[in-house]
């Protein structure tokens, strides 16, 4: 809007105005007509408007006398390319019979001298001619059908604006502000290129492609990179890139400058996204130069970054590796020689017929007569297609208006009006001669195409822009984006990208925590929780393992668990085996040991049908503990605790039987006793099995209603399966184990009631002995078994089976073994009464 001010004010101030003088029939310009660069006259007229010279001089201002026109200078090479290729295109209309075949285009090029003052006086001199006197009426249309420019975006805003109420078409080949894609404000403005909608998302890409998440922003204070900015931050927000600090500045604002110098020293970004137009990236530039400020990867856009006026000894310090994208080369056939030779032979002369005129132009035109020779720009010329396709687009429009044709040529007697140009440009869709499509979308733009340049140095040493990828936004999103990545050379010449980040990325098995006050992109790394994992580049948070996985050591990935279990294998099962078969072996010497001396006192003294009965069921009771090792199964589980149960019964029900048979025993020597008769072999044998059935029957029970199973234990450990056998039945197992528990305490009464029972060799002090070891293991066991963790839990009960076994063998047949085997001398029946 301010702009719009400004142009209004200088166009009411300083600028042209037309009016009709009181008594007179003519219209007059007041002031002097502004005097083209370049003109030719033909049936059409085509205007341009390029900023050939960068700098302007205000004369100082009196206020007692009219003003000295501005002073411009500093000759910009590249903008003077664009005329020269306007021309050019021109020419070779009017060559060509095909198109517009009786009619010659004309052109009036002014130079703005990149100033929006300037521009505006151009734009008055394109709509108005350079006559003083228009005629007897100030009413009629422009002197041209269509203008070409501007080359900057704030200046094409005003020329736009201006010319907009006439409906005159402006068609520009670099002013690339999406501002001007809104065909409400602009309708008849029409542009070569895209707009930096395209670009600015490009660049965001090209930020994000490289893991630069940490970069700063700098750009110029004008239309051009407002706008393209403030694209670029929206979608370098998107694509989770964040901006350390976006300063901005102009050209005439050199305090400005200075301190976007001092932000970027201290910045620890290294990454600097330059949207400059080419003035204020060249003062940015030398500036840096000035302060020796390297090291910085710059990413361009297409205003500065293939701009030779920018390559200067000391410039590739500071851009040597810049990235950018870039308008495609122009590759049309005929235009370098005419640019480096025709156009000096045969339209850069002074032939004006007026001899003021003559000496005013060719006086302006000395400083780029020295531009005759120079041709080092030449194989670089990018912008000069757009010129080129604007020129053709154009001519189509008035080849279709004029309802031009081969054979009849053109109705030359038509009247072209600005608005008929406008919709005729609309519909244009033709190819030129490089292969190259040219139309125009619903925004008055073309499609987004470019090339990514890198600053490199040739084998010959000079400063190159070479292609390393491009971007077509007319092509699938999977390949609208290309680029190879080792073909760059970084700053510095490395071949290794730059890190720009706020923070280093969390490695997988950590995950981000934003810090308090900082943009998204810094943040603190924290190691995944216990039982959770992350298993890409910077997770924002962890998830949890299946139940049955756990993370590994570095917790990026989910592993299954460890399946824990009492095996066969590991040290502990095997000590426990080795006791277990030790424990059958002493009792097979024990049983052999009896078997060997069975006729002899000691062995018949201790009811040896029993003896062998109770080493039989203690031979099971060792064997039943290695149910207890290794993977638990469906009968594995239902083994391990009957078989132990029942064995256990067996044993403690021979050991009752031979306590009952003591003190029957010595009930039996009173006189008129006869309680042997009541408890003799054969009820020996029924009391042994009857309390064995009992035990059976409670096993059946408990394997029938609810029986033991392998069980996955998950809960007691996070990291670690526990593999163990479920009782099933907690019932059922307390009273297996309540069953044998009753039975050793009734075995351990009748056995301390007997211990003092006259005989050298009285067996229940022994039973008392085993017993009194028997419940003290068991009783030991219930809150050790209660308390053990997985397959200790096995290990506690195995090693209450085999200590309580042990005590039973050592206890009740240690003594007996001990005179069978050595002291032979006490096997006798003196010895076994007490009697000398």
């Amino acid at each position: 809007m301010s702009l719009v001010l400004t142009g209004l004010l200088v166009m009411g101030l300083l600028i042209v105005y037309v009016t009709v003088e009181e008594g007179s029939s003519s219209c007059q310009i007041q002031g002097s007509p502004e005097v083209s660069l370049l003109s030719k006259e033909g049936n059409v007229m085509i205007g341009g408007a390029f900023s050939i010279r960068s700098k302007i001089t205000q004369p100082p201002l009196f206020f007692t006398e009219k003003p000295t026109r501005l002073e411009c200078s500093s000759v910009n090479l590249r903008e003077f390319r664009f005329a020269q290729t306007m021309v050019f295109a021109i020419e070779e209309i009017n060559k060509n019979k095909a198109l517009l075949p009786n009619v010659s285009i004309g052109y009036r090029i002014f130079d703005n001298c990149g100033s929006t003052l300037t521009s505006m006086r151009a734009v008055m001199a394109l709509l108005n001619g350079d006559r003083g006197t228009l005629g007897n009426s100030c009413l009629g249309q422009s002197t041209v059908h269509a203008i070409i420019g501007e080359s900057e975006s704030s200046s094409t805003i005003v020329l736009s604006q201006t010319t907009g109420p006439f409906k005159i078409p402006v068609i520009s080949h670099s002013a690339t502000c999406e501002c001007l894609s809104n065909r409400k404000e602009y309708p008849s403005f029409f542009r070569t290129i895209s707009s930096d909608l395209y670009q600015s998302r490009a660049l965001a890409q090209l930020v994000k492609h490289f893991g630069w998440t940490w970069v700063g922003a700098v750009n110029s204070d004008s239309d051009y990179g407002n706008n393209g900015m403030a694209i670029f931050l929206a979608a370098a927000q998107e694509e989770g890139v964040c901006v350390e600090y976006t300063e901005k500045f102009n050209r005439n604002e050199p305090e400005k400058l200075v301190k976007v110098l001092e932000v970027i020293e201290k910045s620890t970004a290294q990454v600097i996204v330059a949207f400059l137009a080419h003035v204020e990236m060249n003062n940015l530039l030398e500036q840096m130069s000035l302060r020796n400020i390297t090291g910085r990867q710059f990413i361009g856009v297409e205003a500065w970054i293939t701009a030779d006026s920018l390559i200067t000894p000391t410039s590739f310090s500071v851009l040597g590796g810049s990235l950018g994208f870039a308008v495609q080369k122009a590759n049309i056939s005929g235009l370098e020689d005419f640019l480096v030779k025709d156009f000096w032979e045969t339209e850069f002369q002074c032939n004006e017929t007026n001899k003021e005129i003559i000496l005013n132009s060719c006086k302006e035109k000395q400083d780029l007569a020295v531009l005759r020779n120079d041709d080092d720009d030449v194989a670089e010329l990018r912008y000069s297609s757009n010129i080129y396709k604007a020129i053709y687009a154009v001519a189509h429009s008035l080849h279709s208006i004029l309802k031009c044709s081969d054979s009849k040529g053109c109705k030359k007697a038509l009247e072209v009006k600005p608005w008929e140009v406008v919709e005729a440009l609309k519909q244009v869709n033709f190819t030129i001669k490089n292969g190259d499509q040219v139309w125009f979308d619903h925004t008055g733009a073309a499609v987004a195409k470019y090339e990514v340049v890198n600053w490199q140095h040739g084998s010959d040493g000079l400063v190159q822009f070479k292609p390393v990828g491009y971007y077509d936004a007319s092509l699938p999103s999977g390949q609208m984006f290309v680029l190879n990545t080792k073909a760059i050379m970084w700053p510095g010449g490395s071949k290794e990208s730059p890190v720009s980040v706020c923070s280093e990325s969390c490695r997988p098995g950590a995950h981000k925590v934003l810090l308090k006050g900082k943009p998204v992109c810094c943040y603190d790394c924290i190691p995944c929780p216990v039982g959770e994992i992350s298993n890409i580049t910077d997770s924002i948070d962890c998830r949890k393992c299946p139940e049955a996985y756990w993370p590994n050591q570095n917790r990026d990935a989910c592993i299954p668990k460890n399946i824990d279990f009492l095996s066969f294998s590991e040290v502990m099962g095997k000590i426990l085996v080795f006791f277990t078969l030790f424990g059958v072996f002493l009792t097979v010497i024990v049983a052999t040991l009896f078997l060997i001396y069975k006729d002899t006192p000691l062995v018949k003294a201790n009811n040896s049908e029993l003896s062998f009965l109770l080493l039989f069921s203690l031979s099971l009771c060792f064997l039943c503990s290695l149910t207890f090792i290794g993977q638990p199964s469906e009968w594995s589980c239902m083994l391990r605790h009957t078989a132990f149960g029942i064995t256990f019964v067996l044993c403690i029900s021979c050991i009752l039987g031979k306590t009952i048979v003591v003190l029957m025993a010595f009930k039996a020597t009173l006189p008129g006793s006869n309680v042997m008769k009541w408890f003799g072999p054969s009820q020996q044998r029924l009391t042994v099995l009857s309390f064995t059935f009992i035990q059976v029957i409670i096993c059946t029970l408990w394997l029938t209603i609810n029986p033991p199973f392998p069980f996955k234990n998950m809960n007691y450990y996070m990291e670690k399966i526990i593999f163990e056998c479920a009782l099933g039945s907690t019932v059922g197992f307390w009273a297996v184990l309540g069953y044998i528990g009753f039975l050793a305490v009734l075995c351990f009464i009748f056995a301390f009631l007997a211990r003092k029972l006259p005989d050298s060799f009285n067996e229940a002090k022994y039973i008392t002995f085993s017993m009194l070891i028997f419940c003290a293991v068991w009783i030991t066991f219930i809150p050790a078994y209660v308390s053990s963790p997985g397959k200790f839990t096995v290990a506690v009960e195995i090693f209450a089976i085999l200590a309580s076994s042990y005590g039973i063998l050592f206890c009740i047949f240690a003594p007996k073994c001990f005179i069978l085997a050595l002291k032979p001398e006490l096997n006798t029946k003196k010895h076994m009464l007490g009697k000398l």
